[in-house]
């Protein structure tokens, strides 16, 4: 799951998705900040609102589970339809897009977390499949808006299989490692406006070669430092061939 993302600058959304885009300063955003969401006009233009990155469960009280150990910045799409936080704007079709220049999610390959910053190889925009939302506080009548990121399960992906610290217990293959779902222009208008059909039909990680591929180049280094270092004689255990 992701839980930290970096805003796209306003006049890089506005060129790169062709979207009215409201002034904001670029900023990281974590779990229940306030970040950027691109939704369809009637007309079928863009058009970008700021709002809560997580979803808020509709007849709530406040904006945010009252539990710390609940998030709703990210949604599992096996359960996307059934859960109570997600399935009336699921229903509705209430999809959309968030811009974000990167993302990132930890990797532990050299058995501490080092922090991988996932960004596109030609530096557009990523496009992040989401669902919105309006929530109306009970207290003062203001209108919420709100979104969250759809995940897919990426234990079979090259690149992002490798991120996540892995579950001892579980076979390498079981592990239900998590994927934002990034779309490509061609794919925006099904996602926003397609049934549920076809949007379930984009929902799956990017391809390998999107990614820049300097973080991963980076930890490659280190395992190949670690490997060597570990294979070569010490002053106080020599080899003996």
């Amino acid at each position: 799951m992701c839980n930290l993302y970096h805003l796209s600058p306003r006049d890089s959304v506005a060129i790169y998705f062709r979207a009215l885009v409201p002034d904001y300063v670029p900023a990281a955003v974590g779990p229940f900040g306030s970040g950027l969401m691109l939704r369809a006009q009637a007309d079928g233009a863009l058009a970008g609102s700021l709002g809560q990155w997580g979803m808020i469960k509709p007849g709530s009280k406040t904006r945010r589970p009252t539990s710390r150990a609940i998030l709703t910045n990210n949604a599992r799409i096996e359960g996307i339809a059934e859960r109570v936080t997600y399935r009336q704007a699921w229903e509705r079709g209430q999809r959309c897009l968030i811009p974000a220049a990167w993302y990132q999610e930890p990797n532990w390959e050299t058995g501490r977390n080092i922090w991988w910053r996932l960004q596109r190889a030609d530096g557009a925009p990523w496009g992040i499949a989401g669902l919105w939302s309006e929530w109306v506080d009970p207290d003062t009548g203001e209108v919420v808006p709100n979104y969250t990121m759809v995940t897919v399960n990426c234990d079979d992906h090259p690149l992002l299989s490798r991120l996540h610290k892995p579950d001892d217990k579980l076979p390498a293959d079981a592990q239900d490692k998590r994927s934002l779902v990034c779309l490509e222009p061609s794919q925006w208008d099904t996602w926003l406006n397609g049934d549920e059909g076809d949007a379930r039909a984009l929902l799956s990680p990017p391809a390998t070669d999107v990614f820049d591929q300097g973080v991963t180049l980076h930890t490659d280094g280190l395992l190949a430092r670690m490997k060597q270092e570990a294979s070569e004689p010490s002053p106080n255990n020599p080899q003996l061939f």
